[in-house]
């Protein structure tokens, strides 16, 4: 088992493809069924996540490339993802690959009020560290990014929204 769980665990994310599927924190379990076959649980970073048939195609693919011929996939939404499982080393390549990694997520416990003005964030720049940024789009590359521009460098850069 634990090399299926190697295996799975190598796979990248399709939208950070410097990250695998561990790294950022969503495959969540790596088991045998009673049939033998190997079962994967990952947990969509949100829901809608337009990424997460590639993530299972890839991990099919790869578990099956590496022996394991009868691979199935199963999403798990409870607990919710939050960026808090983004590994360190998924933090720190984020930040090499110039993308801004999260802040801790924020903690609720009632429910949450709908905001219509940007939400403030504690971003540094990736690239120099300056934390005098500005927010340019509450959506980036990805509807999970949103676009900064660096005040003291002059760069512009993702950064992965606190969820």
């Amino acid at each position: 088992m634990e090399q299926a769980r190697a295996v799975a665990a190598s796979v990248v994310d399709p939208e950070l493809p410097m990250l695998t599927l561990h790294d950022l924190g969503v495959l969540r379990e790596v088991a045998l069924d009673d049939d033998g076959a190997v079962v994967v649980a990952i947990t969509p970073t949100y829901s809608g996540c337009p990424a997460m048939a590639t993530m299972r195609d890839d991990l099919v693919r790869t578990l099956r490339d590496a022996g394991f011929g009868d691979a199935r996939v199963r999403v798990t939404l409870d607990p919710a993802w939050t960026t808090d499982w983004i590994t360190p080393e998924g933090r720190a390549a984020l930040t090499e690959a110039g993308i801004s990694p999260p802040g801790p997520a924020p903690r609720r416990e009632e429910s949450v009020t709908l905001q219509l003005a940007p939400t403030r964030r504690s971003v540094r720049c990736p690239r120099c560290g300056a934390d005098d940024v500005a927010l340019t789009s509450e959506f980036g590359s990805t509807a999970c990014k949103a676009m900064y521009r660096c005040r003291a460098c002059l760069e512009p850069f993702d950064h992965v929204k606190e969820i």
